[in-house]
C-alpha cells in the first residue's frame, strides 16, 4: 500500500478521476485511512499517506466519496498530527456542498488559531470557501472572537482581512459584526510592538480592497492611525507603516470622490451621486474630506431649476453639516462656513438667511428637507444668528400648520431653541422675543396645539 501510495502521490501535477478510481478500486479509502491511523514504524508513512489522500480528494471522484467519511474529517481536525489536520482542513473545502458546516467550523477555527503555519493557512482557505457558501456568513461571523494569545489574535485578523476582500457583501458582514474593531484594539496595544506591526501589515492588506474606504471611514481607525503618526513616542517603524496605511485610505477616498464628481457631470446620475456624497458626509471623517470640494452639493441644494437635484442636494448637505452626528473640527467648520457664504454671495439672496428662506417658501417636500438642513446648521453661532435675525424664517418654523413634516418642523424649532438658550444672543431684546416664540412652539408640540384643553362643567339637563 505504501509503495502504491507513494507512486500515486509523486505523480507530477493533478490526478484525474479515472486514475483516482483505478487506485481506489485497488486500495479503498478505509484501507488507506487504516494505514494512516496505524502509524507504522516505516519512516515517512504519515507524509506518504497524507500526500496520497490529498491527491485523491482533489479529484471530483475522490471528493464525492468523502461524504461517507465525514466523521474522519471531524476527527482529523482534532488530530495531534499537523499533517492530518491540514488534510482535514482541505477536505472541508473539497466537500463543502455536502458537509455540515456548522459542526466543523469551530474545529476549523481551532486549526486556524492553534495549528502550525501550514495548518493555519489550510484552515484559512477552508473558512474563505465557507464564507462564499449560502449559509456561510451566518455561521462564521457570530463565532469569531478575540483569542488570548497574540499569535491567535493576529491569525483572526488575517482571516478578517481575507474575508473582507472577498466581496462587498462579506465586507458589510465584517463591518456589521464589529470585526474591524479588532484592528483598533491591536493598534492601541502598546505592549507588543511585533503584534501591533503585524496588525498594521494586515490592515495595509485590507485597505487594498476596492470597497475599504466606505467602511473604514465609519470607524475610528483613521483617527487612531493619525494619532500614531503624530506621537513621537511611538516607534518610527510603526509610525511609518501607519502613515502608509493612512495614505492608502485617503488615496482610495480621493479616487472615490473623483469618480463621484465625474458622475456629477452626467445629469442622469446627478441625484444618485449627491446621495452618495451625503452618505460619505454623514461620517465625520468623510465630511472633513468632502468639505473642501463640496461646492457641487451646496450649489445643488440652492438650485431651484431642478426639483430632484435640489432635494438630493439639501439632504446631502444636511448630512455633511452633521444633522445626525457631532460637529466637525475647526478647519472643516471654516470650509463649510466659507462655502455657504460664497454660494449666497453668488445669488440674489446675498446671505445664507435669504437662501434658507427661499427654501422654506417652496413646496412641502423641499421645505421638509429645509427643516432638516436648518437642524444640522443652526448649532453653529454664525448660522444661529442668520436664522434668528430673520423674522420670516422664525414665523414659518413656528407657525406653519401644514400636516406634512410636522415632526421635522417641531424638531427644527427644538434645535433652534436649544442653541439659542445656550448662546449670548439673548441679550438682544428682539432675539429674546424670538426665543420666547420658539419656546412656545416647542411647548405646543409637533401638531401645533394652540391652547390647552379646558374641562367644561355643565348642569345636567332634566326632563
Amino acid at each position: 500500500v505504501l509503495e502504491a501510495a507513494s507512486e500515486f502521490a509523486s505523480y507530477p501535477g493533478l490526478q484525474n478521476d479515472a486514475s483516482a478510481k483505478e487506485f481506489l478500486d485497488r486500495f479503498p479509502l478505509h484501507t488507506l485511512f487504516s494505514v494512516l491511523q496505524t502509524k507504522a514504524d516505516v519512516p515517512g508513512t504519515e507524509d506518504t499517506m497524507v500526500s496520497c489522500l490529498d491527491k485523491i480528494f482533489r479529484t471530483k471522484y475522490g471528493a464525492s466519496l468523502l461524504l461517507d467519511y465525514a466523521p474522519f474529517i471531524q476527527v482529523g481536525l482534532q488530530a495531534n498530527s499537523q499533517a492530518v489536520r491540514r488534510l482535514a482542513c482541505k477536505a472541508v473545502s473539497y466537500l463543502l456542498e455536502n458537509l455540515q458546516i456548522i459542526v466543523v467550523y469551530p474545529l476549523l477555527l481551532s486549526c486556524l488559531v492553534d495549528g502550525d503555519e501550514q495548518t493555519s493557512a489550510a484552515s484559512l482557505e477552508a473558512v474563505k470557501d465557507i464564507a462564499q457558501s449560502p449559509e456561510g456568513i451566518s455561521i462564521i461571523f457570530p463565532n469569531i472572537a478575540v483569542q488570548s494569545s497574540s499569535l491567535a489574535r493576529i491569525r483572526i485578523l488575517a482571516l478578517v482581512a481575507k474575508l473582507f476582500a472577498l466581496s462587498s457583501s462579506l465586507a458589510t458582514a465584517v463591518y456589521s459584526s464589529n470585526l474591524l474593531n479588532l484592528f483598533e484594539v491591536e493598534i492601541n496595544n502598546g505592549h507588543d510592538m511585533l503584534t501591533t506591526l503585524s496588525a498594521l501589515e494586515l490592515l495595509y492588506e485590507l485597505v487594498e480592497s476596492p470597497h475599504s474606504s466606505m467602511f473604514l471611514l465609519r470607524t475610528t481607525l483613521l483617527q487612531k492611525l493619525t494619532s500614531m503618526v503624530s506621537n513621537s513616542s511611538v516607534d518610527s517603524v510603526l509610525r511609518s507603516r501607519a502613515a502608509l496605511i493612512s495614505g492608502r485610505i485617503l488615496s482610495s477616498v480621493t479616487a472615490l470622490l473623483a469618480a463621484i464628481d465625474e458622475r456629477l457631470q452626467n445629469t442622469d446620475e446627478y441625484e444618485s451621486a449627491l446621495e452618495a456624497l451625503g452618505l460619505i458626509g454623514a461620517i465625520s471623517q468623510g465630511a472633513t474630506l468632502l468639505l473642501p470640494v463640496a461646492r457641487h452639493v451646496i450649489e445643488s441644494a440652492f438650485d431651484r431649476h431642478s426639483r430632484g437635484k435640489q432635494l438630493a442636494g439639501l439632504h446631502a448637505l444636511a448630512s455633511i453639516c452633521g444633522v445626525d452626528r457631532p460637529e466637525l473640527d475647526s478647519k472643516a467648520e471654516e470650509n463649510l462656513r466659507r462655502l455657504i457664504y460664497t454660494a449666497a454671495a453668488n445669488t440674489s439672496k446675498l446671505n445664507p438667511s435669504g437662501l434658507i428662506l427661499s427654501i422654506l417658501r417652496q413646496e412641502p417636500e423641499i421645505r421638509l428637507a429645509g427643516y432638516r438642513l436648518i437642524s444640522g446648521l443652526v448649532v453653529r453661532p454664525w448660522c444661529l444668528m442668520e436664522i434668528c435675525l430673520n423674522p420670516e424664517i422664525i414665523t414659518i418654523v413656528t407657525d406653519e400648520t401644514a400636516k406634512t413634516g410636522m415632526d421635522a418642523r417641531h424638531h427644527c424649532c427644538t434645535v433652534i431653541s436649544t442653541a439659542l438658550s445656550s448662546s449670548n444672543l439673548l441679550q438682544d431684546a428682539a432675539v429674546a422675543r424670538t426665543a420666547a416664540k420658539l419656546q412656545e412652539a416647542v411647548r405646543r408640540g409637533p401638531y401645533v396645539i394652540k391652547e390647552e384643553a379646558q374641562p367644561i362643567v355643565m348642569t345636567a339637563e332634566r326632563f
